[in-house]
């Protein structure tokens, strides 16, 4: 039997490099392995040109516009081949940042090839410890995936559920509360609650800082202090991470302290857990016959039923936001810990943010192609409404007490006769009005109660639509 391992392209392992590579295909510029390396190539290009534009190292020339423009080209244009010439140094340095410090070089000496140039080459990864590029990348890294892939998704799919609110916004919906009917509200607003709860995470999320530092091997630029005494260190740092579009951290050991991540997947997790809320409701509002899939009917629902369209989407959903969780929890908790100055667990875990994101990304996907094949059935929706009139219970009892409070007689123990009248059975519209004409109640207090019905009775759910953004 053929070894699988051994076809030509190779067989993805996981199901993000294979069965939904389409869906999460944006997050490979931004979070693979070809994407840090390109970053990594990125700050050192960055730190050369800094070193020479600003003289932090006394004698060393300036690089002309043409010189920088190419080496920022390196960046532009980098690509597959780049990642297997890169590969093949690091066979030789088993370092992946040293081998991106040679690759640099070989570059370098292509752009200004003169013999009184080639010090140059020795700025290249000048007082850097690995860390002090890794950082920096992967937080451009994830400033990208953020911004340019995850949060335009997100606003797009929050933006399509307040469509659907503002759309079903006066369509009337029995509640349930602990799984039984309760006080009426509208879809409308159920799925404005939930495009409510997601946008407060995605201003939570577009607020974030992308920390970065650039200090040396422990954090006390000892090596640059002692090689070029005369240069106030912290400040070249500062302007440089800044220079990056980042955060500049100050104090840390020899890797950033990766709090910033730690505290950025604890509200991707939040949203994933509100997002994962809006399945499971969904889900139920569709076994309930409020919303029918009535859309892309050339899929197959079920593979021996005819009749049945499953809700896959929302499982899918659920299933990859569960998967997508449980990395960001295990990212954020271990993260934030390290080995007094240096150890080596947040290199590895590292490699799985974009793993994280991919399953987050997906069930974003998901979720917006579900929405998309519902149609709200409002008969459904007041057939289940007009079935539970004892839901009415709930306002004639607070009139009552209300009243009573004021002093009209007659309006003794309301609660009490509701429950009566309620509890453990079923009513019907006929059942309520006898009950309300016998009340005693103040002629236009009566009148409201006879005219109200379970459909009616929504209160100021439609208006409160209007809270969202």
């Amino acid at each position: 039997m053929p070894s699988l391992a051994d076809a030509t392209p190779p067989i993805a392992l996981g199901a993000l490099d294979g069965r939904y590579r389409v869906a999460v295909a944006p997050l490979v510029d931004h979070l693979s392995e070809a994407a840090l390396n390109r970053e990594r190539v990125h700050v050192e290009v960055e730190w050369l040109v800094f070193q020479t534009s600003h003289g932090v190292v006394p004698g060393v020339r300036k690089l002309t516009d043409d010189e920088v423009a190419a080496l920022r080209q390196v960046v532009t244009d980098f690509g597959p081949d780049d990642v297997a010439e890169l590969g093949d140094i690091e066979r030789v340095t088993v370092h992946d940042v040293k081998a991106v410090e040679y690759y640099l070089k070989r570059r370098l000496a292509a752009i200004a090839p003169a013999e009184e140039d080639k010090g140059l080459a020795e700025l290249i990864h000048f007082g850097c410890t690995s860390e002090d590029v890794n950082n920096l990348s992967y937080a451009l890294m994830v400033k990208g995936a953020v911004t340019e892939v995850w949060l335009p998704k997100a606003r797009a799919l929050v933006d399509q559920l307040a469509t659907m609110a503002r759309e079903l916004r006066d369509t009337p919906l029995l509640a349930h509360t602990h799984g039984q009917p309760a006080t009426p509200t509208t879809m409308g607003k159920e799925l404005a609650v939930l495009a409510w709860r997601l946008t407060r995470q995605l201003r939570r999320v577009e607020r974030q800082e992308y920390l970065g530092k650039f200090n040396g091997a422990t954090g006390t630029y000892g090596a640059h202090l002692l090689a070029l005494p005369d240069v106030d260190w912290p400040a070249v740092s500062r302007e440089f991470v800044e220079g990056l579009g980042l955060t500049w951290n100050p104090l840390t050991t020899q890797i950033e302290s990766h709090d910033w991540q730690a505290e950025l997947y604890a509200d991707l997790a939040r949203f994933n857990r509100i997002l994962h809320n809006l399945c499971t409701d969904v889900w139920t509002y569709i076994s309930m016959g409020y919303f029918a899939q009535v859309r892309g009917q050339g899929t197959v629902g079920s593979s021996t039923m005819p009749h049945k369209v499953n809700p896959i989407r929302f499982e899918n959903a659920e299933a990859n936001l569960e998967v997508s969780n449980a990395l960001l929890d295990v990212l954020g908790s271990t993260l934030v810990e390290s080995r007094m100055q240096r150890d080596l667990t947040d290199s590895s875990m590292q490699r799985n943010i974009g793993t994280a994101f991919g399953h987050g990304l997906l069930a974003l996907d998901n979720v917006a192609r579900g929405l998309a094949g519902l149609d709200a059935v409002p008969a459904a929706m007041a057939a289940d409404l007009e079935a539970n009139w004892e839901v009415l219970a709930e306002p004639i009892q607070s009139a009552m007490r209300a009243l009573g409070a004021q002093g009209v007689p007659g309006m003794e123990e309301p609660y009490e006769r509701l429950k009566e009248l309620t509890r453990g059975r079923r009513i019907n519209g006929d059942d309520l009005r006898e009950f309300v004409r016998g009340l005693g109640l103040p002629a236009d207090v009566e009148a409201r109660f006879l005219e109200l019905t379970p459909q009616t009775y929504t209160a100021l759910a439609s208006r409160l639509v209007d809270y969202l953004p």
